[in-house]
């Protein structure tokens, strides 16, 4: 029994040590932010559809709203007493158009903010290039030095 727990340990001791690898890595941690910025992102872009587009284009449209908008295939079943029996079965395509246009407008927002990044990092290359420092000339190459060696040592053998 001492035996298999010591196997057991010894196998969590390394399973540790790989998860502790693989959760350090700058790849998990750079995904596990654009993760949370992206959902912060998302609230954003949906705040402006829903606080800002669309009242907009609803008020271009007569007030119509998109999440309103939808094809009744079986209406509701009401009593006599206002209770309601079955309900409506309906297809809300008002909802998917208002799912189409926030995606559209993510798909646009993160298009600019990716391309204003890149510019911004291709200028801080360009920076850090003209602040380089010169490369040192190149030496002579391993050729060069053997064919110097060699004549060198001819002239001493002639002397």
């Amino acid at each position: 029994m001492g035996k298999d727990m010591k196997a057991l340990e010894k196998k969590l001791e390394g399973t540790m040590s790989e998860f502790k690898k693989f959760i350090l890595k700058g790849n998990i941690i750079d995904m596990a932010v654009g993760v949370i910025i992206g959902g912060a992102f998302s609230k954003i872009v949906t705040s402006l559809v829903n606080d800002i587009l669309m009242p907009a284009l609803g008020a271009v449209t007569g007030g119509a709203s998109f999440n309103t908008l939808k094809y009744v295939i079986h209406p509701a079943v009401i009593d006599s007493a206002g209770n309601e029996i079955s309900a409506e079965a309906a297809i809300l395509y008002g909802s998917f158009i208002q799912n189409i246009i926030d995606f559209l407008i993510i798909g646009f927002c993160m298009f600019f903010m990716v391309k204003a990044i890149a510019m911004v990092t291709a200028r801080f290359r360009r920076e850090e290039d003209e602040k380089a420092p010169e490369p040192a000339p190149a030496g002579p190459t391993a050729e060069e030095l053997l064919a110097e060696i060699r004549d060198l040592l001819r002239e001493k053998e002639s002397i």
